[in-house]
C-alpha cells in the first residue's frame, strides 16, 4: 500500500464561497462552494482514489479489500469495515446554521449512524470573523423553544474572534456555527447527523426554506456554560504538537523547513495528512506523493513510518490525525 490521493469532493451549499477552488490552485467556476470532503467514506459522498494502481476504487471499497491492513486492526476490531472519520475543508463567505451533533448514543438511537465530534483549524480569515461556539449564559431547556423562535438565541451563544491557528474542540452536543469569512479545516466523526436549530429564515439553493431539526436537538444540547472554549496550544516551527486528544481522534500540526520522519506505526491506525500551508513531499511504502496546500492524503496503517519532506526549504504546515 502506498499514500492515497482523492479526486475533488465540493459541495456547493447557499453560504459557500469561491476560496476553497484557490485554496486548492484551481480556477473559479462561478459555484458557491462551502466543502470539500478530502477523506470521507460517507454514503453517496465517498472519496475516490486518483493515483496509483488503486485509482478509481472508493474509500469504503478499500476498507472491505483491505481491511486491517488499510485501518488498523484497533480499528478494524473496533468499526469493521466502517471507516471513522471525514476530513473536510470549509469555505463560510456567510454565515453556516446554528446547529449541535447528537452523541454516539443519540446518532444510533434516531439514525443507526455514529454520532458527531469534531474539531476546527482555522486555515484563514476576513478582518474580524467571528465563530460561534457554546452558551455564554446560561438557559434552561423548556427556554430554548422560544428563543429559537424569537432569534435570541443567537445572544445566548459565546462568540469567538479568530486568527489563523486558533483550534476549536466541538465535543457532540456543544451549540456552534462557523460565520462568513473563515476558512478551516475540519476533523469529526464520519457521521452526515446534523441537527440545524436557527438559520436565520434562508433559503437554499433550490429556493425553499432550509429544513430545521428545533425539536430533535432539543435534548441533544449540553446546556452548561464552560469558562473556555478555545484550545490553548504552543506552535513549533519544527516537529508535532498535539492540539486535540479524544476519544475519537488525535490530531496534531506538524511543521518542518526542511525533512521529519513520523514513524506511528505503535498507533495502528490510518493517517490523514491535510496541507494548511506550503508544500511537501510525503514517502511511505516506497511511493512519493505531493501535497499541497489545500489537499490531502491517507496513510494506510501498514506504511504509517513515513516522511514529509518540505520544498525549496519553505515552511509546510500539516493537520496530522488518526483514529482511536
Amino acid at each position: 500500500m502506498y499514500p492515497l490521493l482523492f479526486q475533488d469532493n465540493l459541495k456547493e451549499v447557499v453560504w459557500g464561497g469561491s476560496r476553497l477552488k484557490a485554496l486548492k490552485g484551481e480556477p473559479a467556476d462561478g459555484r458557491n462552494i462551502g466543502e470539500s470532503w478530502e477523506i470521507s467514506a460517507v454514503r453517496g459522498s465517498e472519496s475516490v482514489v486518483k493515483n496509483g494502481e488503486l485509482a478509481g476504487c472508493s474509500l469504503s471499497e478499500l476498507v472491505e479489500r483491505f481491511g486491517a491492513e488499510l485501518m488498523g486492526k484497533h480499528i478494524a476490531a473496533i468499526h469493521g469495515t466502517e471507516f471513522p472519520m471525514l476530513v473536510k475543508f470549509i469555505d463560510a463567505a456567510g454565515d453556516l446554521s446554528i446547529q449541535v451533533h447528537p452523541n454516539d448514543e443519540l446518532a444510533h438511537k434516531r439514525h443507526g449512524k455514529l454520532g458527531k465530534t469534531e474539531m476546527w483549524y482555522v486555515i484563514d480569515n476576513r478582518p474580524g470573523a467571528t465563530l460561534l461556539a457554546g452558551f455564554k449564559k446560561q438557559i434552561r431547556p423548556e427556554e430554548y423553544a422560544q428563543k429559537v423562535a424569537d432569534g435570541s438565541i443567537v445572544d445566548a451563544l459565546a462568540r469567538h474572534v479568530v486568527h489563523p491557528g486558533d483550534v476549536f474542540f466541538i465535543p457532540a452536543g456543544r451549540i456552534h456555527s462557523i460565520c462568513r469569512g473563515i476558512l478551516l479545516c475540519e476533523i469529526q466523526q464520519s457521521s452526515d447527523v446534523t441537527y440545524r436549530l436557527y438559520d436565520y429564515n434562508r433559503r437554499g439553493l433550490d429556493g425553499l426554506p432550509r429544513q430545521l431539526h428545533t425539536e430533535e436537538a432539543r435534548d441533544a444540547i449540553d446546556y452548561k456554560v464552560y469558562d473556555d472554549y478555545r484550545t490553548h496550544y504552543q506552535p513549533t516551527d519544527e516537529g508535532a504538537v498535539c492540539i486535540v486528544d479524544c476519544p475519537f481522534f488525535v490530531v496534531n500540526v506538524v511543521s518542518t523547513s526542511s525533512h521529519l520522519r513520523r514513524n506511528l506505526l505503535s498507533e495502528d491506525s490510518f493517517i490523514t495528512l491535510s496541507c494548511v500551508s506550503g508544500a511537501c513531499m510525503v514517502t511511505a511504502g516506497g511511493v512519493s506523493v505531493p501535497l499541497g496546500t489545500g489537499s490531502s492524503c491517507l496513510i494506510p496503517a501498514c506504511v504509517a513510518d513515513f516522511e514529509i519532506t518540505a520544498f525549496d526549504g519553505r515552511e509546510v504546515r500539516l493537520l496530522e490525525t488518526w483514529s482511536r
